[in-house]
């Protein structure tokens, strides 16, 4: 009985009980599966030309996300802006209830640093197709120079899976995710439950994208239903061991992450680390990736 009384369940209980309750929703936000993003001239800063109109359409997908949940009810509203720098989102056009995490602080989280349990849902924008497949121009996991592949407990792995299980241990529901059609259909394997809004296609090196304000106009009226819906339903569950792989593009890189404290190689660019913590999976990317 211990486990039915703990401060997440005492949440959703008040939530189902009160519809219009005051939530605390966090927003990790990447720029690769934004609306249209088909080339990294568009997602880095040090080339204006292309990323400027790029950064502003960041920062809508942000705005349309937020006034979603707003219309869900939100109360607190934290948005972590997760993609290169950190500095992105251009924060005067956010709303007044929203607290925004510019640049890295070195915590293991990364993208969802920050999160725990008092909040009420998890909210990804922009996200994007694992490393190694073919749903978007710019697919990667946490690093395109460093990190061929990851797999946690033999299921291949992307930044989506990567932090949403953060969200899983900590009983928050993933509710909400938009980036390109490939990252999609991974989200609704993982749980179907939860809402998605696919930004555009990956064909090659091109992408077909929808038309960016009918984008955040689905942006908001998804998140808006996402929040809506009976949020238990989004929380995966949580086992008690982690296996994981991560292939990396060069043997020196595997080789040096080979030294992490009970890491090892099983070949040339590939390390092995297991571990009963999650967050000591998140520890082990913050200091080898």
């Amino acid at each position: 009985m211990q486990g039915l009384f703990n401060y997440q369940n005492i949440r959703l209980i008040f939530r189902l009980k009160f519809k219009r309750i005051l939530m605390k929703i966090y927003i990790s936000v990447d720029m690769e599966g934004i609306t249209g993003v088909t080339h990294w001239d568009e997602v880095e800063h040090n080339k204006p030309s292309a990323y400027t109109q790029f950064q502003e359409r960041m920062t809508k997908e942000v705005v349309a996300t937020c006034l979603g949940a707003n219309d869900a009810g939100a109360k607190e509203i934290w948005v972590k802006d997760a993609h290169y720098s950190g500095r992105n989102i251009l924060a005067e056009h956010l709303p007044k209830n929203v607290k925004l995490i510019r640049g890295w602080s070195g915590h293991p989280y990364s993208m969802v640093q920050e999160l725990d349990e008092t909040f009420d849902a998890l909210l990804m924008v922009g996200y994007h197709s694992m490393a190694g497949q073919g749903g978007n121009p710019l697919a990667h996991t946490m690093s395109s120079s460093k990190v061929d592949s990851i797999f946690i407990n033999g299921q291949q792995t992307s930044e989506f899976f990567l932090h949403g299980n953060i969200a899983a241990k900590h009983g928050v529901p993933l509710v909400f995710v938009s980036g390109d059609a490939g990252l999609c259909e991974e989200v609704k394997e993982v749980n179907s439950n939860i809402t998605t809004h696919a930004t555009m296609v990956g064909v090659g090196d091109s992408t077909i994208s929808i038309q960016p304000e009918a984008s955040r106009k689905a942006i908001r009226e998804k998140v808006k239903s996402a929040l809506s819906n009976d949020l238990k339903k989004c929380i995966w569950d949580h086992t008690d061991s982690f296996s994981l792989e991560v292939r990396f593009v060069k043997q020196d890189l595997a080789y040096r992450a080979s030294h992490y404290p009970n890491a090892s190689l099983l070949d040339a660019k590939t390390v092995k680390f297991e571990t009963s913590d999650y967050d000591d999976i998140m520890r082990f990317f913050l200091f080898t990736v």
